[in-house]
């Protein structure tokens, strides 16, 4: 699809141009932009702040668009609600994050580590090892192999994959919660 030429036109050709760009994406803009949780004002910040990407890259770089101008100014504006969202984000730490509830992660019971150990000790010994260096040590599936004596890589994968299915399967044999974990 041809985009329209905005170098070769008049001034009154090229505003009204953007006028029907306006009326044509904006709404679709304003939806995605309030579906993502956005207010109205947002919206015409970024459907603004597209249309002057849109501008720019057709002035300079002679750009070709493979759908129509909406659809290629909905993502640019959807790149730059992304990033919004990322620039706006405060980071907070984990251990003061409050729930809908208002309790803090810390106030939850934790798991008893004794219990757990238990439960992962029922698929023996060799799986335990073999989990400890996947989990606890970070190895890598390509170092386990070779440290264990598997084949390859796939071996490796399988056997820490059946390992934790034995866990899993004495779990729900004893149709155990997470309660159960908490001294």
């Amino acid at each position: 699809m041809a985009t329209f030429d905005l170098l070769n036109n008049t001034p009154a050709e090229r505003e009204q141009f953007f006028i029907t760009l306006y009326k044509k994406g904006f709404p679709t803009v304003a939806k995605y932009v309030s579906k993502m949780g956005g207010s109205f004002d947002e919206a015409k910040d970024i459907f603004q702040d597209a249309l002057v990407i849109y501008y720019e890259k057709t002035v300079n770089s002679s750009i070709e668009i493979n759908s129509n101008e909406q659809a290629y100014l909905l993502g640019i504006a959807k790149h730059l609600w992304a990033k919004k969202f990322r620039d706006d984000i405060k980071l907070v730490p984990l251990d003061s994050y409050e729930d809908e509830n208002g309790f803090i992660e810390s106030d939850y019971e934790q798991p008893s580590p004794n219990k757990l150990m238990h439960y992962l000790e029922t698929a023996g010994q060799k799986c335990m090892e073999l989990l400890k260096a996947f989990y606890y040590d970070k190895l890598t599936v390509n170092t386990i192999a070779g440290l264990f004596g598997y084949s390859g890589v796939h071996s490796a994968s399988v056997q820490k994959y059946k390992c934790l299915e034995k866990v899993r399967e004495t779990i729900k044999e004893k149709s155990l919660a997470y309660e159960d974990f908490i001294e």
